[in-house]
């Protein structure tokens, strides 16, 4: 039987951009119905961030046992450890599973009616779900909030299915490939990649690029190439893949090398990383009369679209494909059909590759600061320097903090760090940028001993020219 229902507010999709913009609506008083399938949570939640940020911290502790094992460290001794993938797999399946009802929990809190089916428009105000019992709801709507999300891209010539999988798949398994062998040098392919070489399997990444991470500067790179190469992860760069080939029962990839010669590479499977689109069939947006930008829904400073009363957040819109964009901008349109003044305007957006060591990226580098006509000073501080970094058995990684800031009035520009556990620096930097902090101000500012913060401290007042722990 069909229902009909009205709304004030219809958000679609439930990721980390749509829930906290139904969550926002529903606290400022506004009727919301949020509709999505793949459950609450969305990829981030569900298939992404936190499985993966997960199944990364496993792979590592597995890793720190095994090194223990081999030789005692720091006065501790292990016997020989065991990886158990399907009790990895287990493990990572609970901490999803409770986030994901966390999030009905808030929804419910905020009196937002959240609905588990597909949502199809027939104009820009109107869909119909299917919900997940059989039931059909058409919905109408006087503000609607479009937060589809982005999955992964399939190579054409390799698409997805038995030993060719894509970053979902590999976070499911529950046997270790002996052999991977990865497709894309980003941040999803090395940070799997590190992760199953932590666990023990061979790894090589085949990248088009003349470099892996390509999105940041060679200086930033250096230490997680040498992790890789001290962990004997095969790098072929500049290299294109072209097809997976079955033979005598065994996988292989073939890729063409940098001399326009074929190769081949056996693998147990083959993980697919060469990046993400937006998710812009099947649910109607060819009936809403919206403008596009390429691939994206082409929105303004309020996350409007071409259509009144139509908003789009999150990797529907464009890069950087990042969780917490997609955050601010469902809390931001909440509060802009609530009548506040708002627009989407950030200095910069930080951005995390939980690869090993970790690197951390909010604003320009020298080299993009250098290439817009900026005059510019840097600091950089080496982790090998700081007391709790060493303590964390980090530093010698070739770890640091380095920080950008305009020669003229010392306005910081760009804060980029590589090491261990320097993600969590992340929150530190992007205020630093957004609030238009000077040197002086980071400098000034009393930092927690020990703690990696200080490196910041001490990059800034190595860009001063007086560093207190490193000569200058």
């Amino acid at each position: 039987m069909s229902k009909s229902r009205t709304c004030q507010v219809l958000v679609v999709g439930g990721g980390p951009g749509g829930y906290p913009a139904a969550i926002r609506c529903g606290q400022l008083g506004l009727d919301t119905i949020i509709v999505d399938k793949d459950g609450l949570g969305g990829t981030c939640l569900n298939r992404g961030c936190i499985p993966s940020k997960a199944f990364i911290h496993a792979a590592s502790k597995y890793e720190e046992m095994v090194h223990t094992a081999e030789k005692s460290d720091m006065g501790l001794s292990v016997s020989a450890p065991k990886l158990d993938m399907a009790g990895l797999t287990g493990w990572k399946d609970g901490v999803v599973d409770k986030l994901t009802k966390g999030v009905g929990q808030l929804l419910k809190a905020a009196k937002v009616e959240a609905i588990s089916g597909w949502a199809t428009f027939r104009n820009a105000k109107t869909c119909t779900v299917q919900t997940e019992n059989g039931e059909t709801i058409e919905i109408t709507a006087e503000n609607v909030i479009l937060a589809t999300g982005s999955k992964e891209v399939e190579l054409p010539f390799m698409p997805f299915g038995g030993n060719v999988i894509g970053s979902t798949e590999a976070l499911e398994l529950t046997e270790l490939p002996k052999d991977l062998v990865v497709v894309g040098g980003g941040y999803i392919g090395l940070e799997l990649g590190i992760a199953f070489r932590k666990m023990g399997s061979n790894v090589s990444v085949v990248e088009a690029a003349d470099t892996v991470l390509p999105s940041y500067d060679k200086e930033l790179i250096r230490p997680v190439q040498m992790w890789l190469k001290k962990n004997k992860v095969a790098l072929h760069t500049g290299c294109k893949a072209k097809g997976a080939v079955e033979e005598g029962g065994e996988t292989f990839l073939e890729y063409e090398d940098g001399k326009g010669e074929t190769q081949r590479i056996k693998a147990d499977k083959i993980l697919v990383a060469v990046g993400r689109k937006p998710v812009t069939e099947g649910w109607g947006l060819e009936n809403m009369g919206l403008d596009m930008d390429g691939p994206f829904v082409k929105i303004d400073e309020q996350c409007r679209t071409a259509m009144r009363g139509v908003y789009a957040i999150g990797d529907l819109v464009g890069e950087p494909l990042l969780a917490h964009k997609g955050t601010a901008q469902g809390e931001l349109v909440a509060e802009v059909i609530a009548g506040h003044k708002r627009r989407f305007d950030p200095v910069s957006i930080a951005a995390v590759c939980f690869t090993e060591p970790e690197l951390v990226g909010v604003g320009l580098s020298p080299d993009e600061a250098k290439a817009k006509g900026e005059a510019i000073i840097t600091g950089k501080f080496p982790l090998a320097a700081s007391g709790r970094a060493l303590t964390m058995e980090g530093g010698a990684d070739g770890g640091f903090v380095r920080i950008t800031a305009r020669e003229s009035d010392h306005v910081v520009l760009g804060i980029h760090a590589v090491g261990k556990h320097v993600s969590e620096l992340s929150g530190e930097f992007a205020l630093a940028i957004e609030m238009g902090a000077r040197l002086e101000d980071i400098a000034g500012s009393i930092h927690v001993h020990p703690t990696l913060t200080e490196g910041f401290a001490e990059s800034a007042l190595a860009a001063l020219g007086h560093p207190i722990h490193i000569s200058a």
